[in-house]
């Protein structure tokens, strides 16, 4: 039966150095499976995964290595992740430790390829990560390698999408938060009670309720965020920030029941996706409104928000800055009356 083995050592830069390791590998009847070059103070690591035939043994290995003038470092067996490249398998962890927060020890072992992780104080042979203490005795852990592991135990710890109160002008209470699939019915009945001038000013189209396949999607856009407005078991407003491709620039876009609207709920939900874009590093939203349809430039105002206006392609395209807030302008009666 073969064996995997996973190498590190130590070589000098000189033309052809690495090759000849691999054919003394060779003629040891190995097969070079994967090579990766590990940045290290002064130089780099080379490390190696090989699969060795049936008799090879270890010390054939690291002879192999010593006799074109390596310093083997390490030496361990190697298993299925050795074999797919760097990036991937972090991802891999950190979907794993996100997924499963009780499998962050896990995933700390296989991104440092650690013998062991545990929660604790490091002791003698152990370094240190957070509450997490690994060891790893087949090599010294690279600082590349502790750098990644830190960036996997942030990435967990980072805080949930917060959840903003609010009050609307008249002392109602709501809480805006992250949408989740499980809004699914809360954000049908939100449809189901807008009025058909509401629901046309979002959708641009005579429809009366929305489809059951778009819930999913307007909830979990695969390539940007949801935020409801929830009073007791209700949602009564949502809106979404889509990163449309260009780089600077996301597309956002409102809806607020018609018993809310002109409440203060409008702008209150655009300055939460507002910040949302800041933290993104986006520096424009832009919104597509029907030409007669500018409650959103006033809503943008109530917020604080810079914004201006063109036509193009028969609509009206609201482009918001989110970076640089504007003076809030005072809301006259009048313009209170059409502002969501």
């Amino acid at each position: 039966m073969t064996t995997t083995w996973r190498l590190r050592f130590e070589l000098s830069d000189s033309p052809g150095a690495l090759a000849r390791v691999t054919v003394r590998l060779a003629a040891a009847d190995c097969n070079v499976l994967a090579l990766h070059v590990i940045p290290v103070p002064g130089g780099v690591l080379d490390e190696i995964v090989v699969r060795a035939a049936v008799g090879v043994l270890p010390a054939d290995l690291v002879e192999a290595v010593r006799s074109e003038g390596a310093k083997c470092v390490g030496i361990t067996r190697a298993d299925i992740r050795d074999l797919v490249d760097e990036p991937t398998a972090v991802l891999r962890a950190a979907r794993m430790a996100l997924t499963d927060p009780d499998q962050t020890g896990e995933a700390l072992r296989q991104v440092l390829a650690a013998d062991s992780v545990t929660v604790g104080e490091a002791g003698d042979g152990q370094v240190q990560l957070g509450e997490w203490a690994a060891r790893r005795g087949w090599a010294r852990f690279t600082q590349v390698e502790l750098t990644r592991a830190q960036a996997l135990l942030d990435l967990v710890d980072a805080p949930a999408p917060s959840m903003r109160a609010l009050l609307t002008d008249d002392g109602a209470a709501l809480v805006l938060r992250p949408g989740s699939a499980a809004d699914e019915d809360a954000v049908a009945g939100l449809h189901a009670r807008s009025s058909m001038r509401t629901m046309f000013n979002r959708y641009h189209s005579g429809m009366r309720t929305v489809p059951r396949r778009w819930l999913h999607r307007l909830l979990s856009p695969p390539r940007g965020t949801t935020i409801v407005g929830q009073c007791g078991d209700q949602v009564v407003a949502l809106g979404q920030l889509i990163h449309t491709g260009t780089p600077d620039c996301a597309e956002v876009s409102l809806l607020v029941e018609d018993a809310w609207q002109r409440r203060g709920v409008g702008a209150a939900l655009l300055d939460a996706l507002a910040a949302d874009a800041r933290a993104a590093g986006f520096s424009e939203l832009v919104a597509w409104c029907l030409p007669s349809e500018t409650a959103l430039v006033r809503t943008a105002a109530r917020a604080g928000l810079a914004a201006t206006t063109r036509r193009e392609d028969g609509l009206l395209r609201v482009s918001i800055t989110p970076r640089e807030r504007a003076l809030k302008t005072p809301i006259t009666t009048d313009v209170a009356e059409k502002t969501r």
